[in-house]
């Protein structure tokens, strides 16, 4: 696994910053956003800024550790709670995986563009970082479960983990177009969120049940 990133902490008056640019980021781009937008957004002055991060690509960086090793944390307490089943683990992390793009969607829009733009930088290093330890993670939920011959015995973790978020953020991108399709447009946008995050969490723990279940 590669080296873990040590959980950042910030403090309140940086986590306001820092949602400021991840939504400023998120609704007009990183190269359309200035720092004095995400100070006045933040209601803090530049040099406030300047002080915590250093620069606009410095507060980027800060964003991705921010989100990521907060998600990173919370799939390994799953992965490492011995009490709980394989199975369950896998159910737990799809539910967690889903409810976070739904909740934190201005940072998953930046990853969005981020992946799109392949750019040879930190942010897609942490990003590729992040891919990495959450695919060993969860190769170590399998491997619980293939050992216990509840999972098949081959299995490829990256295409499962691809399958997961791929599934995830293409219903999250295109949900509109699920509403139409479906002729929901009488839900209001509360119930229409609760509507699709709870059949995509249907739709995928069938899925992964098909593909890992020993049995099948």
């Amino acid at each position: 696994m590669p080296p873990q990133s040590k959980e950042m902490e910030f403090n309140d008056k940086q986590i306001q910053i820092l949602e400021s640019a991840e939504r400023l980021f998120a609704d007009k781009g990183f190269d359309g956003t200035s720092v004095r937008e995400i100070a006045k957004d933040s209601n803090v002055n530049l040099a406030m800024i300047s002080y915590y991060f250093g620069s606009k690509e410095k507060l980027m960086e800060a964003i991705f550790n921010y989100r990521i090793n907060s998600s990173f944390f919370a799939t390994k307490t799953v992965a490492d709670d011995k009490s709980i089943n394989p199975v369950k683990k896998i159910e737990i992390l799809i539910d967690t995986i889903i409810d976070k793009v739904s909740e934190k969607e201005c940072f998953h829009r930046i990853m969005v563009r981020q992946q799109v733009l392949s750019k040879d930088d930190i942010v897609t290093k942490l990003m590729n970082e992040s891919r990495m330890r959450n695919i060993e993670l969860i190769n170590e939920i399998v491997k619980e479960g293939q050992a216990l011959k509840l999972f098949k015995k081959k299995v490829d973790t990256p295409l499962l983990v691809i399958t997961l978020i791929g599934t995830v953020y293409q219903m999250m991108n295109t949900q509109e177009f699920y509403r139409k399709v479906h002729k929901l447009e009488h839900m209001d946008e509360a119930s229409f969120q609760a509507h699709i995050k709870r059949i995509l969490k249907i739709h995928l723990k069938k899925l992964f049940k098909t593909i890992l279940n020993n049995e099948a």
